[in-house]
Protein backbone atom coordinates (compact mmCIF):
# COMPACT_ATOMS: atom_id res chain seq x y z
CA UNK A 1 0.00 0.00 0.00
CA UNK A 2 0.68 3.38 -0.63
CA UNK A 3 0.32 6.32 1.67
CA UNK A 4 0.66 9.91 1.33
CA UNK A 5 4.12 10.92 3.23
CA UNK A 6 3.58 12.14 6.89
CA UNK A 7 6.58 14.60 8.12
CA UNK A 8 6.47 14.46 11.63
CA UNK A 9 8.62 17.63 11.66
CA UNK A 10 6.05 19.37 12.91
CA UNK A 11 2.79 17.09 12.66
CA UNK A 12 -0.04 16.85 14.88
CA UNK A 13 -0.04 14.05 17.19
CA UNK A 14 -2.27 13.25 19.89
CA UNK A 15 -1.89 10.11 22.33
CA UNK A 16 -4.28 8.47 24.68
CA UNK A 17 -2.86 7.16 28.37
CA UNK A 18 0.02 8.98 28.00
CA UNK A 19 0.85 10.45 31.70
CA UNK A 20 2.92 7.37 32.10
CA UNK A 21 4.25 4.13 30.75
CA UNK A 22 4.09 3.43 27.26
CA UNK A 23 1.87 6.36 26.26
CA UNK A 24 4.63 8.82 27.93
CA UNK A 25 7.26 7.00 26.08
CA UNK A 26 5.58 7.35 22.88
CA UNK A 27 5.00 10.86 23.46
CA UNK A 28 8.80 11.63 24.22
CA UNK A 29 9.47 9.57 20.84
CA UNK A 30 7.54 11.92 18.74
CA UNK A 31 8.54 15.29 20.33
CA UNK A 32 12.14 13.82 19.21
CA UNK A 33 11.13 13.75 15.89
CA UNK A 34 9.87 17.27 15.69
CA UNK A 35 6.04 16.74 16.39
CA UNK A 36 3.80 18.37 18.55
CA UNK A 37 1.76 16.07 20.83
CA UNK A 38 -0.96 16.08 22.94
CA UNK A 39 -0.68 14.31 25.90
CA UNK A 40 -4.52 12.85 27.34
CA UNK A 41 -5.11 10.71 30.30
CA UNK A 42 -7.45 10.47 33.43
CA UNK A 43 -4.95 11.84 35.39
CA UNK A 44 -5.34 15.31 34.28
CA UNK A 45 -2.47 16.64 37.07
CA UNK A 46 -0.45 13.66 36.00
CA UNK A 47 -0.88 14.34 32.16
CA UNK A 48 0.23 18.13 32.41
CA UNK A 49 3.29 17.41 34.11
CA UNK A 50 4.31 14.84 32.07
CA UNK A 51 3.85 17.33 29.14
CA UNK A 52 5.74 20.03 30.70
CA UNK A 53 8.31 17.75 31.08
CA UNK A 54 8.96 17.13 27.53
CA UNK A 55 8.76 20.82 26.77
CA UNK A 56 7.17 23.52 24.40
CA UNK A 57 6.08 20.67 22.10
CA UNK A 58 3.88 19.07 24.43
CA UNK A 59 0.38 19.58 26.29
CA UNK A 60 -1.36 17.69 28.92
CA UNK A 61 -5.32 17.69 28.89
CA UNK A 62 -7.58 15.61 30.87
CA UNK A 63 -9.41 12.86 28.77
CA UNK A 64 -11.59 9.93 29.81
CA UNK A 65 -11.52 7.60 26.61
CA UNK A 66 -14.93 5.46 27.90
CA UNK A 67 -16.81 9.22 27.30
CA UNK A 68 -16.94 10.13 23.56
CA UNK A 69 -17.40 13.87 24.47
CA UNK A 70 -14.51 14.15 26.47
CA UNK A 71 -12.23 12.36 23.86
CA UNK A 72 -13.73 14.92 21.46
CA UNK A 73 -12.87 17.76 23.51
CA UNK A 74 -9.17 16.44 24.06
CA UNK A 75 -8.77 16.13 20.08
CA UNK A 76 -10.65 19.71 19.65
CA UNK A 77 -8.31 21.14 22.20
CA UNK A 78 -5.50 19.60 20.76
CA UNK A 79 -6.35 20.95 17.09
CA UNK A 80 -7.27 24.37 18.43
CA UNK A 81 -3.92 24.55 20.17
CA UNK A 82 -1.80 23.59 17.33
CA UNK A 83 -4.59 25.46 14.89
CA UNK A 84 -3.69 22.17 12.91
CA UNK A 85 -5.35 18.96 12.03
CA UNK A 86 -4.56 16.48 13.22
CA UNK A 87 -2.40 13.86 11.82
CA UNK A 88 -1.29 11.03 13.63
CA UNK A 89 -3.84 9.09 16.41
CA UNK A 90 -1.94 6.84 19.02
CA UNK A 91 -4.97 5.12 20.92
CA UNK A 92 -2.91 4.13 23.74
CA UNK A 93 -5.14 3.52 27.10
CA UNK A 94 -5.41 0.51 28.78
CA UNK A 95 -6.45 -1.54 31.77
CA UNK A 96 -5.28 -4.93 32.43
CA UNK A 97 -7.27 -6.71 35.79
CA UNK A 98 -5.40 -9.94 36.03
CA UNK A 99 -7.16 -13.34 38.06
CA UNK A 100 -9.49 -16.10 37.52
CA UNK A 101 -12.24 -15.66 34.58
CA UNK A 102 -15.03 -16.71 37.58
CA UNK A 103 -13.48 -14.33 40.07
CA UNK A 104 -13.69 -11.21 38.48
CA UNK A 105 -16.39 -8.97 38.82
CA UNK A 106 -19.21 -7.63 36.26
CA UNK A 107 -17.81 -3.76 37.21
CA UNK A 108 -14.30 -4.40 36.23
CA UNK A 109 -15.30 -6.47 33.59
CA UNK A 110 -16.71 -3.60 31.72
CA UNK A 111 -14.63 -1.41 32.84
CA UNK A 112 -11.95 -3.04 30.76
CA UNK A 113 -14.10 -3.27 27.44
CA UNK A 114 -14.93 0.40 27.66
CA UNK A 115 -11.43 1.65 28.32
CA UNK A 116 -9.89 -0.77 25.89
CA UNK A 117 -12.39 -1.60 23.37
CA UNK A 118 -14.47 1.68 23.28
CA UNK A 119 -12.08 3.92 23.87
CA UNK A 120 -10.11 2.99 20.79
CA UNK A 121 -13.86 2.74 18.94
CA UNK A 122 -14.19 6.58 20.24
CA UNK A 123 -10.87 7.66 19.24
CA UNK A 124 -11.73 6.45 15.36
CA UNK A 125 -15.04 7.61 15.04
CA UNK A 126 -13.89 10.94 15.85
CA UNK A 127 -10.20 11.36 14.45
CA UNK A 128 -11.13 9.34 10.82
CA UNK A 129 -13.49 11.67 9.26
CA UNK A 130 -11.38 14.69 9.61
CA UNK A 131 -8.43 12.25 8.18
CA UNK A 132 -10.62 10.93 5.27
CA UNK A 133 -11.47 14.86 4.59
CA UNK A 134 -8.14 15.61 3.85
CA UNK A 135 -6.72 12.26 2.14
CA UNK A 136 -4.47 11.57 5.08
CA UNK A 137 -3.77 10.42 7.89
CA UNK A 138 -2.59 7.57 10.18
CA UNK A 139 -4.23 6.06 13.65
CA UNK A 140 -2.06 3.78 15.59
CA UNK A 141 -3.81 1.29 18.10
CA UNK A 142 -2.20 -0.51 20.47
CA UNK A 143 -3.12 -3.67 20.77
CA UNK A 144 -0.75 -6.32 22.62
CA UNK A 145 0.09 -10.15 21.84
CA UNK A 146 -2.36 -10.97 24.04
CA UNK A 147 -5.14 -9.86 21.48
CA UNK A 148 -3.61 -13.04 19.38
CA UNK A 149 -2.38 -15.53 21.78
CA UNK A 150 -4.66 -16.57 25.15
CA UNK A 151 -3.10 -16.62 28.56
CA UNK A 152 -4.79 -17.57 31.37
CA UNK A 153 -5.72 -15.08 34.20
CA UNK A 154 -6.30 -12.43 31.59
CA UNK A 155 -9.31 -13.74 30.10
CA UNK A 156 -11.47 -10.67 29.42
CA UNK A 157 -7.92 -8.76 28.78
CA UNK A 158 -7.80 -11.31 25.92
CA UNK A 159 -11.36 -10.21 24.95
CA UNK A 160 -10.25 -6.75 24.75
CA UNK A 161 -7.25 -7.18 22.80
CA UNK A 162 -8.77 -9.46 20.06
CA UNK A 163 -11.55 -7.06 19.61
CA UNK A 164 -8.77 -4.37 19.41
CA UNK A 165 -6.87 -6.94 15.96
CA UNK A 166 -10.13 -7.47 14.63
CA UNK A 167 -11.38 -4.03 14.90
CA UNK A 168 -8.29 -2.41 13.18
CA UNK A 169 -8.31 -4.97 10.72
CA UNK A 170 -11.42 -4.81 9.14
CA UNK A 171 -11.47 -0.92 9.45
CA UNK A 172 -7.76 -0.89 7.75
CA UNK A 173 -10.02 -3.00 4.97
CA UNK A 174 -12.17 -0.10 4.81
CA UNK A 175 -9.95 2.68 4.11
CA UNK A 176 -8.48 0.68 1.27
CA UNK A 177 -7.37 3.72 -1.16
CA UNK A 178 -8.39 6.74 0.95
CA UNK A 179 -4.72 7.77 1.90
CA UNK A 180 -5.56 6.91 5.41
CA UNK A 181 -4.14 4.17 7.24
CA UNK A 182 -4.77 2.00 10.57
CA UNK A 183 -2.27 0.19 12.31
CA UNK A 184 -1.93 -1.87 15.31
CA UNK A 185 0.91 -2.51 17.59
CA UNK A 186 1.29 -5.71 19.83
CA UNK A 187 3.94 -5.98 22.69
CA UNK A 188 4.84 -8.87 24.75
CA UNK A 189 4.80 -7.88 28.54
CA UNK A 190 5.65 -4.47 28.87
CA UNK A 191 7.61 -3.37 32.03
CA UNK A 192 5.02 -0.87 33.18
CA UNK A 193 2.75 -0.25 36.24
CA UNK A 194 -0.05 -2.12 34.12
CA UNK A 195 1.86 -5.58 34.10
CA UNK A 196 3.48 -4.64 37.68
CA UNK A 197 3.41 -7.70 40.23
CA UNK A 198 3.17 -10.43 37.34
CA UNK A 199 5.78 -13.13 36.24
CA UNK A 200 6.06 -12.28 32.95
CA UNK A 201 5.64 -16.35 32.51
CA UNK A 202 6.52 -17.39 28.52
CA UNK A 203 6.48 -13.51 27.21
CA UNK A 204 9.63 -11.84 27.10
CA UNK A 205 10.11 -8.61 28.90
CA UNK A 206 10.25 -5.13 26.98
CA UNK A 207 10.44 -1.59 27.73
CA UNK A 208 7.83 1.40 26.91
CA UNK A 209 10.58 2.94 24.61
CA UNK A 210 10.25 -0.45 22.83
CA UNK A 211 6.86 0.29 21.77
CA UNK A 212 7.31 4.08 21.48
CA UNK A 213 9.79 3.36 18.68
CA UNK A 214 7.65 0.77 17.20
CA UNK A 215 4.52 3.48 17.07
CA UNK A 216 7.09 5.97 15.36
CA UNK A 217 8.29 3.32 12.76
CA UNK A 218 4.75 2.68 11.72
CA UNK A 219 4.32 6.43 10.42
CA UNK A 220 6.73 5.26 8.03
CA UNK A 221 5.90 1.92 7.13
CA UNK A 222 1.98 2.11 7.82
CA UNK A 223 2.43 -1.78 8.49
CA UNK A 224 -1.12 -3.34 9.57
CA UNK A 225 0.54 -5.16 12.81
CA UNK A 226 3.91 -4.63 14.45
CA UNK A 227 4.57 -6.65 17.20
CA UNK A 228 7.53 -6.07 19.67
CA UNK A 229 9.37 -8.20 19.87
CA UNK A 230 8.63 -9.45 16.29
CA UNK A 231 9.47 -13.08 16.52
CA UNK A 232 6.86 -13.12 19.09
CA UNK A 233 4.34 -11.67 16.59
CA UNK A 234 5.23 -14.35 14.14
CA UNK A 235 4.92 -17.48 16.95
CA UNK A 236 1.57 -16.34 18.07
CA UNK A 237 0.28 -16.40 14.65
CA UNK A 238 1.96 -20.04 14.27
CA UNK A 239 0.57 -21.01 17.46
CA UNK A 240 -3.00 -21.49 15.63
CA UNK A 241 -1.63 -24.09 13.61
CA UNK A 242 -0.45 -25.93 16.25
CA UNK A 243 -3.20 -28.99 17.32
CA UNK A 244 -4.74 -27.98 20.43
CA UNK A 245 -3.31 -31.33 22.73
CA UNK A 246 0.95 -30.44 21.32
CA UNK A 247 -0.27 -26.48 22.57
CA UNK A 248 -1.29 -28.18 25.79
CA UNK A 249 1.71 -29.99 26.18
CA UNK A 250 4.16 -26.85 25.33
CA UNK A 251 2.08 -24.79 27.75
CA UNK A 252 2.17 -26.99 30.59
CA UNK A 253 5.78 -27.06 30.05
CA UNK A 254 6.16 -23.50 29.99
CA UNK A 255 4.32 -22.93 33.27
CA UNK A 256 1.89 -20.16 31.42
CA UNK A 257 -0.44 -19.69 34.29
CA UNK A 258 2.02 -16.26 35.50
CA UNK A 259 -0.90 -14.23 35.63
CA UNK A 260 -3.00 -16.70 38.48
CA UNK A 261 0.20 -18.01 40.45
CA UNK A 262 3.46 -16.36 40.22
CA UNK A 263 1.55 -12.62 41.16
CA UNK A 264 3.58 -10.50 43.73
CA UNK A 265 -0.25 -9.75 45.47
CA UNK A 266 1.20 -6.88 47.50
CA UNK A 267 2.58 -4.96 44.39
CA UNK A 268 0.09 -5.54 41.99
CA UNK A 269 -2.89 -4.65 44.98
CA UNK A 270 -1.03 -0.83 44.07
CA UNK A 271 -2.11 -1.04 40.39
CA UNK A 272 -5.59 -2.68 41.29
CA UNK A 273 -6.57 -0.12 43.22
CA UNK A 274 -6.22 2.27 41.61
CA UNK A 275 -8.05 0.95 38.11
CA UNK A 276 -11.14 0.17 41.07
CA UNK A 277 -11.08 3.48 41.57
CA UNK A 278 -11.89 4.71 38.11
Amino acid sequence: MSYPRIDLNGALVAITGAARGIGLATAAAFVAEGAYVALGDLDEAMAVQAADGLGDRAVGHALDVTDKASYAAFLGAAAAWRGAPLDVLVNNAGVMPNGPFLDQSDRIDQLTMDVNVYGVIHGMRLALPGMLERDRGHVVNIASLAGKFPIKGLAVYNASKYAVVGLTAATRLELDDTGVSVSAVLPSAVRTELSSGIDYGILPAVDPEDIAAAVVRTVETRAAETAVPGYVGMAANAAGLVPEPVMRLLRRAANDDAAITRVDHATRRVYLDRIEKQ
